[in-house]
């Protein structure tokens, strides 16, 4: 009997330290999947190319005219989402129809490839887990369930504000050594270390085409970080409210 009394609390402890595990992973997976998505949302949205084409004035210092850079960008993401190897776009330089990418640039643009798709794979399984577990917590708790998951939402809002408020002020800082280390911790090799004067993959996408997308995704993910944290603590808020209101309802009876 006193081995028994002696398990139960240990594996009420197991129990507690594996619910605060899943939750935990719960709030962290909702900035992984709002970064995610909207990094997705980023690489695949013809109007994050085309706006930076015409802000920096790309066909007039590359050559190529603003039809064939929106077909550039097509040809692009459809390299992005297909199994095709190796990137291989043509296009009119000044006129003259030739090969956009040299060799170290389609060599790049193969890992750009698989970095992307990781993001991708970030995106869907992060998103599995917060619809699984969601799933499941209704199914053991019903309507009780509401509360706790309105709680992990807020919390996971706030989280990933906290996150883009970090990153964001580090952006503003020095936009350019944190792009240059993003590019030394992605990559395992020196691919990416290309010459805007010769290489056009960095001549049509300049370093403030990717800053702009950065704004872009940050923009998306703090909206939806915001709706997410204000909707659950309002529920939170109401909820306590209403509950305050019944007890004193009660006292107020008896």
């Amino acid at each position: 009997v006193l081995c028994l009394c002696a398990k139960q609390p240990q594996e009420q402890r197991r129990m507690r330290q594996v619910s605060w595990l899943i939750w935990a992973l719960f709030i962290i997976a909702i900035p992984v999947f709002l970064i995610s998505a909207s990094i997705t949302w980023a690489f695949n949205d013809p109007g994050v190319y085309n706006d930076g084409f015409e802000k920096y004035s790309i066909s007039h210092t590359s050559g190529i005219t603003d039809a064939d850079l929106r077909q550039v960008g097509i040809e692009i993401r459809r390299y992005i989402n297909s199994a095709d190897e190796p990137l291989d776009v043509q296009t009119h330089i000044f006129g003259q129809e030739q090969n956009l990418f040299n060799d170290q640039e389609i060599l790049h643009m193969k890992d750009v490839k698989q970095l992307v798709r990781g993001v991708y794979i970030l995106a869907v399984a992060s998103a599995l887990y917060l619809g699984t577990m969601t799933v499941i917590g209704f199914c053991l708790q019903r309507g009780r369930f509401v509360p706790n998951l309105a709680k992990r939402i807020s919390w996971g809002g706030a989280l990933t504000l906290i996150l883009l408020v970090v990153f964001g002020i580090a952006a503003l800082v020095g936009f350019d050594s944190l792009f240059l280390k993003f590019h030394q911790l992605s990559f395992a090799n020196d691919f990416w270390r290309l010459d805007p004067r010769t290489d056009y993959l960095v001549h049509i996408f300049p370093q403030g085409f990717w800053f702009d997308a950065t704004v872009w995704v940050m923009i998306r993910v703090i909206v939806t970080a915001l709706i997410l944290t204000v909707a659950g603590s309002s529920y939170l808020v109401y909820r306590r409210s209403t509950n305050s209101q019944i007890t004193l309802s009660r006292i107020m009876r008896a």
